[in-house]
């Protein structure tokens, strides 16, 4: 076998595994109708008339501007939780700092910079991605880029928070007491525990 006989050979085998890898697939349909439901004071709710293989679908689901989170990461490896209310579920639930997409333009990477010294009074020097997901796609369209944040410094002012935020509540902890936490079913919130899972997940794999 010739070495570009080899080449070819491996390329195929990489483009085989590449088709086999488990991985979401975009699609798109035709949109036959698009009406705004209800126009609410944070979200608005769109119906849809689409046609999908032989029949015509109607769905209605939330629009959402999308959102960013942060896992945030001490240098004694401990990982900063927030306490706060949340209507919808009446729960003080444990999270992570986080915030919508709502400034125009702004990338993700910066809102989440801003969250974090919106929500936690941090500057972080050193970001990367961990996940990006969809946190309920069977009735809204919101997309959330989570973070990674270290080597931290607090910021010059405390910022100034009000309603849910304004009796927020931090926590540092190990991340190994997050991780139990959330297997033991004590913490709900999805971001939470995906970012927890992700980053435990990223440690130990090999």
């Amino acid at each position: 076998m010739s070495a570009g006989e080899a080449g070819d050979g491996a390329a195929a085998d990489a483009q085989s595994r590449a088709a086999d890898e488990l991985r979401d697939e975009a699609r798109s349909v035709e949109v036959l109708r698009s009406d705004l439901a209800f126009e609410g004071v944070v979200w608005d709710i769109r119906r849809e008339e689409f046609a999908y293989g032989e029949a015509t679908l109607t769905r209605e689901f939330m629009e959402h501007p999308g959102a960013v989170a942060v896992l945030v990461i001490d240098a004694e490896d401990r990982v900063l939780t927030i306490q706060q209310y949340r209507h919808p579920i009446q729960t003080r639930n444990w999270e992570l700092p986080a915030g919508l997409l709502d400034v125009d333009g702004e990338p993700p990477l910066e809102a989440a910079q801003r969250e974090l010294a919106e929500e936690a009074d941090l500057v972080a020097a050193a970001w990367e991605p961990l996940l990006t997901m969809h946190t309920s796609p069977g009735g809204s369209d919101e997309i959330i880029h989570v973070f990674r944040a270290s080597e931290l410094t607090a910021t010059e002012e405390v910022f100034a928070r009000e309603a849910e935020e304004a009796d927020i509540v931090p926590r540092w902890v190990p991340l190994a007491e997050a991780v139990e936490a959330v297997l033991a079913g004590r913490v709900h919130n999805g971001i939470f525990l995906a970012a927890i899972l992700a980053e435990h997940a990223r440690r130990t794999r090999a």
